[in-house]
Formats: structure tokens, sequence, C-alpha cells
């Protein structure tokens, strides 16, 4: 935001106060009295539909969307819908600019002030319990809340942020994020998921600066926990993945070593080209990335004994895995964690991993490779599908 739009927005909240009310924002125009949305009307098919733009209540706001990025769970609700939400405005990576703000609605979930023209993300909406607060969800993973994006469509339709303009409820939680630049606001909800993982992989006592850390799985998510990593002073991380391509895109992010396994026979010559990644010793710690139960059935071959592992890869039922429970665990004495997506509190944490890895000279904003239009969300989602590239983003 420039200096001029920041006195803009400063004079629209005086404003806005003297007129006990909602204002719009003057900068970004008249506000119009339709929004397009991409409505998942069925299996693989949008459709960009126009809802009428709502008035907005004292404790509600509205955004104007800039950008969304695509996550593996939209692409998984776009292929088959798992959750059963369809028709279902889409999108829960996205960021915007607030255009109109209810006067209730003065501070962020952090307690920053929060105003007109301020740039946002969301992250949780608390509708039965609103009086949780960032400092009260440390042990609370975003399962017990909804989230914008896989809402069931009902009189807004401005649910997700796969769309113009999308309204924030109350009991929403929502972070000013406007020191961050639009690539940084894409790429904070599936960071906070890798901040979230290391958080769950610390409470082992195992990962530590020196450790050595295989992480299988170069998608973006596999690629953010090595930038997560490589943040905390970790240097010694293997990148083990079958696309050559990503694996490079690995070393950017901070893997000091990579392996292909598509270059191995079998699983035992694969475990011994991970520990020659090592100078000839295991991993100390593991995070599983993928989503495969191959892999991770593999990846216990990775690890030391009395080593680590955190296993993140499952969004959703992926399948079973095999393992051997005497080999791969109880004989290796491995301490092995779960965790699924993020707290309240990994939000706050992640602006500031943003913040490191730009100081650190990690190119995070490489990791968006491809930006489609709104109109184009059906192309997006194949795109993601087809595994080309690394982060699609919807720019309306």
């Amino acid at each position: 935001m420039t200096e001029q739009e920041r006195i803009e927005a400063i004079v629209r909240q005086i404003v806005a106060g003297i007129q006990g009310g909602n204002t719009s924002a003057a900068s970004g125009g008249a506000i119009p009295k339709t929004s397009r949305a991409a409505v998942l009307t069925e299996k693989e098919k949008f459709e960009i539909r126009e809802f009428p733009i709502p008035e907005i209540g004292d404790d509600e706001i509205l955004v104007k969307v800039e950008g969304c990025g695509v996550c593996g769970t939209d692409a998984h609700e776009f292929k088959r819908d798992p959750f059963g939400l369809i028709p279902v405005v889409l999108g829960h990576e996205g960021t915007g600019e607030i255009v109109k703000i209810g006067k209730n609605v003065k501070k962020d979930s952090a307690g920053k002030a929060l105003g007109l023209g301020d740039k946002v993300v969301t992250c949780m909406i608390f509708k039965d319990n609103p009086d949780i607060t960032m400092f009260d969800l440390n042990k609370q993973n975003v399962g017990g809340a909804d989230v914008y994006g896989l809402l069931p469509d009902d009189d807004i339709h401005l649910n997700g942020w796969y769309a113009d303009y999308m309204v924030i409820r109350k009991g929403s939680t929502v972070f000013n994020v406007s020191h961050l630049d639009l690539d940084s606001r894409i790429l904070i909800e599936p960071a906070a998921v890798l901040i979230h993982a290391v958080e769950r992989a610390k409470t082992t006592d195992i990962l530590r600066f020196n450790s050595r850390v295989a992480v299988q799985g170069c998608g973006p998510i596999g690629l953010l926990c090595i930038a997560v990593l490589r943040t905390m002073g970790i240097e010694n991380i293997t990148a083990v993945d079958g696309n050559e391509q990503r694996l490079e895109f690995a070393k950017l992010m901070g893997a000091t070593a990579t392996v292909n396994f598509k270059n191995y026979a079998d699983r035992d010559a694969l475990a011994n080209a991970v520990k020659e990644s090592f100078g000839g010793y295991f991993a100390d710690f593991a995070f599983q990335c993928t989503g495969s139960p191959v892999a991770h059935a593999n990846i216990y071959k990775f690890i030391r004994n009395g080593g680590g592992l955190c296993e993140l890869g499952f969004f959703i039922n992926g399948g079973d895995a095999t393992i051997n429970p005497h080999f791969d665990i109880c004989s290796k004495e491995i301490t092995t964690v779960g965790s699924w997506v993020y707290t309240l509190r990994d939000y706050a944490t992640t602006f500031d991993f943003l913040k490191r890895a730009k100081e650190i000279g990690l190119p995070l904003e490489k990791l968006i490779t491809h930006r489609f239009h709104l109109a184009d969300v059906n192309e997006a989602l194949q795109t993601n599908l087809r595994q080309d590239g690394l982060k699609i983003a919807i720019i309306p």
C-alpha cells in the first residue's frame, strides 16, 4: 500500500466512525452489486455464477479477493467430492483487501488494528465457540472448526476465495497481513500446515539444529517443509521424490541432497541411497509429505534407531499402508507424531517464518508457478491434478 493509499484509508475509517456504520474503500472504486463466484456444480465442473453482494452486518467484513492458491484438498473435492459439499465455492488459501467493514470490527485475531484497505487472510470460523482466541488454541487444530472455501452453500454464497468478493462472518478469525506481498499472502495457509508439522515434530525432542532430516515428497507441502526446516537453522536435509525438477527446486528451498526414488529397484536400495546422502548415516528425523501409503511404508527404512517421524501427508483418507510393527517401529524405537492442518497460533508463527525465509534468501515466490483468472478455474484445477508446476494460484 502506498503512502497516499494509507492516508485515504485512514480518512475513510474516520468518516466511517462519524457515520456510525459501514463504508466502502474509495480507492478501489464503487463496490458492485454482484460478485462472480466459481461454483463447483458437479465433479470436475465449475460454473461462474453471479451472486448479490449482501449488506454487511456490524460484525462482518467484505473482502475484495486478490488471489487464492489451489490446494490439494481443492483438487480432491474437484475430482471426487469426498466431503459431499457440491454445490460449493472452494478456495481456502485466499487473501484480499477489506472494502467494507462492520462498525464492531476494530482488531484482528492477534489484536492488531483492522480497517478499510487492509490486506487480510482468514483461518477458522468458531461459530460454536466464538470465545476461543489464538492464545487458547495451542492444542486444537482446524478439525474443530469451519473453514472458508469448505463451507456448504447457503443464502450468502460468497463463502470461498474462488470469487471476486467474500464475506467474512462473525466468529471468524482474520489477520491483518498488509505488510506482506501478494505471493507471500497466498502461501500463508499452506505454510501454516508446515509450521504446525514442525511444532509437532519438536514435541519428540529429537528434531534439533544438527539433525539429519529426510523430507519425502517435493510438492508444495514438502518444499515448504524444507524451507521451514532451513529457516530453523537445520542444514542437513535430504529431499526424496520421483521428479527431477521438483528435486532441483528442493535445493533452492534448502535441501543439501536429493534422492530420486525412481532410480532404485526396491525399498532397501532406496533406503541405502538416503543413508549415503547423509554420509553413511540414516536420518535422525523424517517428514512424510506425499499422501501415498507406499511412501509411508518406505519412510521407516530411512530412519535410524531412536529416530523420529512426522506423518503429515494424509489430508484425506488415502488408503491403508503396510508396515512391520516390529522392524519399523518397536525394535527401532521410532517416535512418531501425526500432523493435520494447523492451529490458530500457527498462523501467527507463519508470518515470522515468511519474514525469516525472505531474509535468508529462500525464493518462496517461485513456488507459485501458474496463475489463472477466475474464468479459467477449471483449467487451474486440471493443471493441479496433472501435477504440472508447483503451486497454482487463481487471480480474479
